[in-house]
C-alpha cells in the first residue's frame, strides 16, 4: 500500500510540474517569465509583465526598477526584433550595477558635490560618482521595487512612493509611471509625481537601444538626428558650466540624420528646440534592419550617451544636468500645491 501511495504522490508531482512548464509561455524575445519570480526580504514578488499589440510588438518590465527589459518590434522584413539590451533572467539585475532599461530618480543625471540648497537649507546627497550624485544616487529609483498593476494587455502602471531623506533628497514623494504599448507601435511613458514638501525631481528612462538587434556586435551604420541646435558643455567630471553652447562645428551635431560616430563617447545633454506637438525630437534608424524609432517629449532636453563596451545608444529625455546649481536652466523643483507630469513616446516603424 504505501509503494502505491508514493506512485500516486509522484504522479501527481509529475502532472503538477508538467502542467506549470505547458502553462508558461515564453515572450516574443525568447525570455521565460519564471526566471524572473524572485521574492525581496519584504515579501515582494518580482514579476514579468508583458504587453503586446495587434501589430506584433511587445514589451516587457519588471518590478525592480520598473525596468524596461524587452522591446520587440518588426523589421523590415516583418520578423521580430528585440532592439534594447536587457538580461534573461533577474540575477543580473539584483546586482544593481547597471541601468538598463530602469526608471531613473530621483534625480536624473549628475548633481554637483552631491549636495542642494532648497528654500535657504542645504541638503547633502549620497554621492556616487566621484564627489556628484548620478541618477539618484546608489540607491536610486533603479535599484527600487515598483509596485505594477496591469489594467490590460497594453499597459502597465508602475508606482514608487520614496521616503523623505531617501539618498539625502527632501520631501517624500509619490511616483506612477505608466507603460501603454500603443496599436501605431508606440511605447508612450506617462510620469505623475506628487511630494509632500518642495524637491528637486528628475526622471528618465535608461534604455540602452541597438535598432539593428540586442545581440548586434555595433551601432555601426545606424542613424540619428536630433532637434537641437544647442548643448549644455560640461567639464572634466561631466557637469555643466552653465553655457547654453551651438552644436553647428562640433561632433555633437545631429540636426540632419547622419551616421553615429563610432569613435567618440557620446554622454551630452541636448537643449531640445521648440517643436510643433507631432514633430520628433529625435529619430534614429537601422539601415540593416530597417528599424525606425521616432522619440516624442515634453522635456526641454536629450541626453545622447553611446556605449563602447556594450554597443548601444541611449536617448534619455529629461530636465538638464545639475539644473539646482544652474539658475538659467529650467526649474526642477516641485510644490507641494504642484503635481509633476511629463510624456515621452518612442514610437517605431520601418524606412
Amino acid at each position: 500500500m504505501k509503494r502505491i501511495l508514493f506512485v500516486l504522490a509522484a504522479l501527481c508531482l509529475l502532472a503538477v510540474s508538467c502542467k506549470k512548464e505547458v502553462s508558461e509561455t515564453q515572450t516574443l524575445s525568447g525570455l521565460w517569465p519564471s526566471k524572473f519570480e524572485y521574492s525581496t526580504e519584504n515579501g515582494e514578488t518580482n514579476r514579468l509583465y508583458t504587453m503586446k499589440n495587434a501589430k506584433g510588438m511587445e514589451v516587457t518590465v519588471i518590478n525592480i526598477g520598473a525596468r524596461i527589459v524587452s522591446i520587440v518590434v518588426p523589421d523590415k522584413d516583418g520578423n521580430g526584433q528585440n532592439v534594447v539590451l536587457g538580461y534573461d533572467s533577474i540575477e543580473p539585475y539584483l546586482q544593481l550595477n547597471n541601468y538598463f532599461g530602469a526608471v531613473v530618480g530621483r534625480y536624473a543625471n549628475r548633481i554637483a558635490d552631491g549636495t542642494v540648497e532648497l528654500d535657504r537649507v542645504t541638503y547633502r546627497l549620497r554621492q556616487n560618482n566621484g564627489k556628484n550624485t548620478l541618477h539618484g544616487g546608489p540607491r536610486g529609483f533603479s535599484t527600487q521595487y515598483f509596485t505594477i498593476e496591469q489594467p490590460n494587455t497594453q499597459s502597465v502602471v508602475c508606482s514608487y512612493f520614496s521616503k523623505a531623506g531617501e539618498e539625502g533628497f527632501p520631501g517624500s514623494l509619490n511616483l506612477t509611471v505608466t507603460y501603454t504599448l500603443t496599436d501605431d507601435n508606440a511605447l508612450d511613458i506617462d510620469y505623475q509625481a506628487t511630494t509632500n514638501q518642495a524637491t528637486y525631481v528628475n526622471f528618465t528612462n535608461h534604455s540602452y537601444f541597438n535598432l539593428a538587434g540586442a545581440t548586434s556586435k555595433s551601432i555601426e551604420g545606424q542613424q540619428l538626428y536630433i532637434d537641437a541646435s544647442s548643448y549644455t558643455p560640461v567639464n572634466e567630471n561631466k557637469i555643466p558650466t552653465g553655457e547654453i553652447a551651438k552644436v553647428q562645428g562640433t561632433p555633437f551635431d545631429y540636426t540632419i540624420l547622419r551616421p553615429m560616430d563610432v569613435n567618440y563617447q557620446y554622454d551630452i545633454n541636448y537643449v531640445l528646440n521648440a517643436r510643433e506637438n507631432d514633430a520628433p525630437a529625435a529619430k534614429a534608424v537601422s539601415p540593416s534592419t530597417g528599424i525606425r524609432m521616432e522619440v516624442y517629449t515634453t522635456e526641454p532636453g536629450l541626453q545622447f550617451y553611446t556605449d563602447k563596451s556594450q554597443p548601444s545608444f541611449c536617448l534619455e529625455t529629461q530636465h538638464f544636468p545639475d539644473s539646482p546649481h544652474q539658475a538659467n536652466f529650467p526649474t526642477t523643483i516641485l510644490r507641494v500645491d504642484s503635481v509633476f507630469n511629463s510624456k515621452t513616446v518612442y514610437k517605431f516603424g520601418v524606412e
